[in-house]
């Protein structure tokens, strides 16, 4: 970008006709940890929900980082206009599987406007979810596109785009609400959910707790493939699977391949929407 360009904005405003944007220009905002606890908890509906959740600017640092990446842009993407504000959860309202993620990429999600779309490791995940009959398309490149999820629902443990993917615990705790709230909603659809990652798991198992999910004790350490049984109420709940991230780094070393993503979501498929 040359002086004489004019800068993007620092993020999308609410309500300015951004694709499948869900706030409107008076969608409360989260200014700090209270804000956020009362907005999740307040919310009327789950689209009410990710309205709230793609405001919030209650952690300065990933605000001010998110913000900075959608000005400063990549080479490649230096004429879009970055979207630089929380990513909400997107998919199926009454979904029978879940997804839970660490947080949105610098240049995917904080650009799109949408987990996991337009970075690499959407890229293996909608492959897979393809090749599983859980996503419509194997790729998704934008906001705009025609990919939608089946009986599936994405999230994010942390909304926000953090510096080196790395959020704080403060962060992850301040934003553990939003979490919670979307977990407690599609709990009595939900069947199996699917953990990429290390830091997610960690963080899920209180959000679990909170939706009224019964834990298992002890708690099973991280691993591709590991599964945990999580009754709710009583009743038969879901399965919760562990799957390695498809990180640029797992999937070029080999750690994931193709076959290891397909295998767990095949499982959680299998066990979320028997034949």
């Amino acid at each position: 970008m040359t002086d004489a360009e004019p800068a993007n904005p620092p993020y999308v405003p609410p309500g300015t006709g951004w694709p499948h944007d869900p706030a409107a220009p008076d969608t409360p905002v989260a200014h700090g940890p209270e804000d956020v606890r009362s907005l999740a908890a307040q919310a009327p509906t789950l689209p009410e929900l990710m309205a709230r959740q793609s405001v919030c600017r209650a952690c300065p640092r990933l605000v001010e980082w998110r913000e900075k990446i959608a000005v400063q842009r990549r080479r490649a993407f230096a004429k879009e206009t970055y979207w630089g504000r929380p990513i909400a959860g997107w998919g199926d309202e009454e979904p029978r599987v879940l997804i839970v993620g660490l947080a949105p990429a610098a240049h995917g999600g904080n650009r799109t406007g949408r987990i996991f779309t337009g970075d690499r490791s959407g890229d293996w995940l909608f492959a897979s979810l393809y090749r599983v009959g859980l996503a419509a398309s194997p790729t998704s490149v934008t906001a705009a596109d025609d990919q939608r999820l089946l009986r599936t629902r994405m999230l994010a443990t942390v909304r926000c785009a953090p510096p080196d993917n790395k959020p704080t615990p403060a962060e992850r705790d301040c934003c553990s609400p939003w979490l919670v709230r979307e977990v407690t909603e599609t709990a009595e659809s939900v069947r199996a959910i699917v953990v990429l990652g290390g830091y997610a798991w960690q963080a899920v198992w209180p959000a679990l707790r909170e939706a009224g999910y019964d834990l298992p004790r002890p708690r099973p350490a991280f691993g591709h493939g590991v599964e945990a049984e999580l009754p709710r109420g009583g009743r038969s709940g879901a399965l919760l699977l562990g799957c390695y991230h498809p990180s640029q780094q797992n999937t070029f070393t080999g750690r994931v391949t193709e076959d290891m993503l397909d295998d767990v979501f095949i499982r959680a498929r299998d066990r979320a929407l028997p034949s």
